[in-house]
Formats: C-alpha cells, structure tokens, sequence
C-alpha cells in the first residue's frame, strides 16, 4: 500500500510540474523547442503537408520488385546505393542519416524512380520520398561528398 501512495503522489507532482510549465511558458513557440532538442541530431522538422504525405512512405511490403535490374547501379555505386527498395524503407521505416541517403538517392533519376512506381504493387510515392530526403539532407547540410574511389588512393607505405 504504501509504494502504491508513493506512486500516486509522484504522478500527482508529476502532473502539478507539467501544467505549471504550460501556464508559465507560452512564450516558447514548439518549433525552436523542437530544434534546441534536435539539430545537433540531424534531425529537421517536417512541415504539415509532408506529415499528411508519410503514411504513403510507409506502404511498402518489401517485395523487392522495384530492385530488379539495379545491379549494375548499385556495384557502380560502391555500396552507397543499396536498391530503391533499401531506400524507400530506410526513408519511411526510421528517422535516417539525411545526408547519407540523400547520397545513395543521387544513383538514380526521378524519371527512373517514376518507372519504379508503375510496377509496385502497393504504389509507394518514391519520388516524393527520394523529394524527402533530398529536402531534409539540404536541410542539415546537404548530401554527404563523393567519397574517394579505393583505386585512386595512393598505396600504403
């Protein structure tokens, strides 16, 4: 019995805690809240509209038919670029690293991308979550450079 008055004195100092934030601070509007916590992260805000538009991102069953034919692009990559469908749910699965799928995203066009789209099966926008990334990379910093390629660099000593 007694943990269980603990407990409710704690949610009731808790709650006393919370609203007394909320009357004195009006002032702080979410956004700059929003980025003081996460910047340093990488992590930008989206927009209402791109909120409404991230339900779509996540239709994807994994069935890999939008990776057919992208061998070649992804060895010519060197491992930046994993397969459209590596994208699309690292993009609408998680909060990635912007910069470095925004990277992996320039292996391929819209126009391709757009290709992409008419065969899966469950329509997932990925031009608007290549459109995504891209903005959210530009965001934090843009896409991460060129990396050297491992036959240009001078042999080790």
């Amino acid at each position: 019995m007694c943990g269980r008055i603990k407990a409710i004195v704690f949610l009731v100092f808790a709650l006393l805690r919370t609203l007394l934030r909320l009357l004195f601070r009006r002032g702080r509007p979410g956004i700059a809240v929003f980025r003081q916590n996460y910047d340093a992260d990488g992590l930008p805000p989206v927009t209402a509209s791109v909120r409404e538009q991230m339900p779509a991102f996540g239709r994807c069953i994994a069935c890999g038919l939008c990776d057919r034919g992208e061998g070649q692009r992804i060895a010519r990559s060197g491992g930046a670029y994993r397969g459209v469908m590596s994208l699309v749910l690292s993009a609408s699965r998680s909060m990635p690293d912007y910069r470095a799928a925004a990277y992996s995203v320039s292996f391929i066009s819209d126009e391709e991308l757009a290709e992409k789209e008419r065969i899966c099966p469950v329509a997932v926008p990925m031009r608007q979550i290549a459109r995504f990334v891209r903005d959210k990379a530009a965001a934090v910093g843009g896409p991460l450079p060129l990396p050297p390629r491992i036959d240009s660099l001078p042999p080790r000593p």
